[in-house]
């Protein structure tokens, strides 16, 4: 049988407040305090076996203050419809398809619904081009299997098979990563709610809870797609990129102020012109147009997410904090954007010196920034 991280944990010895320092908890135990203060406050129906309603846990997501006064932090900052509908995808019997471009918070949401639907994020199968179909259905464990034969003792369950006979939340993420032969195995348990065992002659069958979320980006159309017969299993909510610059810029603080925490690196907000210097800058080169509408822009070929300007500033915070006085600076930054837009040496960099020249140089107040880049272009 799997044996979860926590018990494995417990086998080494370690002393359970060991948990708190873990360089990136689990949702349900990062927001712990959240989640129990809103299941306090929930007086609404839930669903069998859900932790919270569904509108505490879009609550959850979106953000809010509770009665008490607890202050819910947004973890998703978009459409509030979106979120409705995930959620409610997930009281009905569809599983849930996330898709959006690479960095448009697919797994971050789907971890975080399936820490307030289920109160266990950790139901997951991650796919891959090598991703078997044992990670979806089941294993043995072929010492008791030569040992004694086929038996429910010798059966490894699958994360999804776990969810079914326990009515929770299951996860795959980059569905359209693993072999299609083998995304099809989603069908019988995504139709019939069943998994059957032809080995035992028996089944396991879903209880009431159980369902879905799986994760697929929009550049992977092609690499696997997914067939017509599966795609009707799901329910489709596409994740946007943000809206505005601030919506973006409020998500890059957030997440870097939460990483930044967990690495004692100096806050986030003592950053904020250099976040949204390099929200300016992926947003340009990622729409083709300056933010004015004024100039038009050859896009690179990366995707120039979210996630990566999340990436960018968080290195140059470590940068700052390592290596310079602790305040991000524009030659802090600098490599990392440099590295995020020139992912085709030849082309992307012809189009990185280009807007360098005809935008940045011309731009008040970016003096520095303008000669940090080049510093690092050189």
């Amino acid at each position: 049988m799997t044996t979860p991280a926590t018990d494995l944990n417990s086998a080494a010895g370690a002393d359970p407040a060991d948990f708190a320092a873990a360089l990136r908890p689990h949702a349900e135990d990062a927001f712990a305090h959240e989640l129990k203060a809103l299941a306090a406050a929930d007086d609404r129906p839930r669903p069998a076996r859900w932790k919270l309603s569904p509108w505490a846990v879009a609550t959850y997501l979106l953000g809010g203050t509770l009665p008490d006064g607890t202050v819910i932090t947004p973890k998703y900052v978009g459409p509030r419809r979106i979120v409705e509908v995930a959620v409610t995808t997930l009281a009905t019997d569809r599983a849930l398809l996330l898709l959006g471009v690479p960095g448009t918070a697919k797994t971050w949401v789907s971890e975080h619904l399936a820490a307030a639907v289920s109160g266990d994020s950790t139901l997951l199968v991650q796919g891959t081009a090598g991703t078997p179909e044992e990670a979806i259905r089941y294993g043995w464990n072929y010492a008791q299997l030569l040992a004694h034969g086929p038996s429910r003792d010798a059966l490894v369950p699958s994360p999804v098979m776990r969810a079914m006979s326990e009515g929770m939340t299951a996860r795959v993420e980059e569905l359209t990563r693993i072999p299609a032969d083998v995304q099809d195995t989603l069908i019988t348990i995504l139709s019939e709610k069943t998994l059957p065992i032809p080995e035992l002659g028996q089944e396991c069958q879903a209880v009431s809870g159980f369902n879905l979320i799986a994760t697929a980006n929009d550049r992977d159309r092609g690499v696997n797609d997914l067939s017509s017969a599966l795609r009707r299993r799901f329910n489709t909510v596409v994740l946007p990129l943000p809206a505005t610059a601030e919506d973006e810029v409020d998500i890059v603080s957030r997440r870097v102020d939460q990483l930044g925490r967990s690495l004692d690196l100096p806050a986030g907000t003592d950053a904020i012109d250099e976040i949204r210097r390099v929200v300016t800058v992926f947003r340009e080169l990622r729409s083709g147009v300056t933010a004015d509408g004024r100039t038009k822009l050859k896009s690179p070929s990366g995707t120039l997410s979210t996630a990566e300007a999340i990436s960018v500033v968080t290195g140059g915070l470590a940068l700052a904090a390592h290596f310079g006085d602790g305040v991000l600076r524009s030659g802090d930054v600098a490599a990392g954007i440099l590295g995020a837009v020139v992912r085709d040496p030849a082309a992307d960099r012809v189009i990185w010196q280009e807007y360098l020249e005809t935008v940045v140089r011309e731009r008040d107040g970016w003096k520095d920034f303008y000669r940090a880049c080049r510093e690092v272009t050189a």
